[in-house]
């Protein structure tokens, strides 16, 4: 288990360690009632324990607007509104092309889930101010619209995040897209399926951050008056 789980998350070792288990508990109680189920030992189950899940600290939507105003920078101010506006991944946004530009959808070739492709749709203005970049600048329609490195983008970034006196990494912006749109009322399979294009809503849960009492009580009051 240890060699084959290698290099793995640990909620897909606990997951290995409990169908094997599964399956040693089948062979106990439907082949061999004296069998022992190796996975029954305590080492064992502390050793491919999962991990707690994150609860990440969520940006409010005033210091993300300060963060994007307050960049001068067109280039560096259009990859922080496509990663905190368009809900994408940095590296998404680094591989972006003309051609991948359609009027207000980003296709996104070869995304992260293993699909063909998957559409971003751009807030109207995000989408004339990329456009106008890019006929500004010539890039060629094959050509990459943003050609730095990824180091290059996160340290873009985190000088954006310094402006306002925080510390934020590049997918603090996509999670930040997600939960604004989750507490404007978006609905969760909207916020799902369409912003953070995740294949299950369990996934897309985990992204929207704990919810504190006095935002869960001003929800309360928005709701009943």
């Amino acid at each position: 288990m240890s060699k084959t789980s290698d290099g793995t998350k640990p909620s897909t070792k606990k997951l290995r360690f409990t169908l094997l288990s599964v399956f040693f508990n089948f062979i106990k109680n439907s082949v061999d009632s004296d069998f022992q189920n190796p996975c029954d030992n305590h080492a064992l189950r502390k050793l491919f324990k999962a991990g707690k899940i994150t609860q990440f600290k969520i940006l409010e939507k005033d210091v993300v607007n300060e963060i994007i105003f307050r960049t001068q920078n067109p280039r560096n101010r259009i990859m922080l509104e496509l990663m905190a506006r368009g809900c994408m991944r940095v590296g998404e946004v680094l591989q972006l092309t003309p051609m991948d530009i359609d009027d207000r959808k980003a296709i996104i070739r070869a995304p992260k889930s293993g699909r063909e492709a998957e559409a971003v749709f751009l807030p109207q203005k995000l989408a004339d101010r990329l456009k106008e970049y890019i006929r500004e600048k010539q890039i060629e329609a094959d050509a990459r619209i943003f050609p730095i490195t990824y180091s290059a983008a996160r340290l873009i970034v985190k000088k954006a995040g310094a402006m306002v006196g925080i510390h934020i990494r590049p997918h603090d912006l996509r999670r930040h897209a997600a939960t604004y749109a989750s507490r404007s009322g978006t609905p969760l399979e909207i916020v799902s399926k369409v912003l953070l294009r995740h294949s299950n809503l369990s996934t897309t849960q985990r992204y929207l951050g704990k919810v504190s009492d006095v935002e869960a009580m001003r929800w309360i009051d928005y709701l009943h008056g």
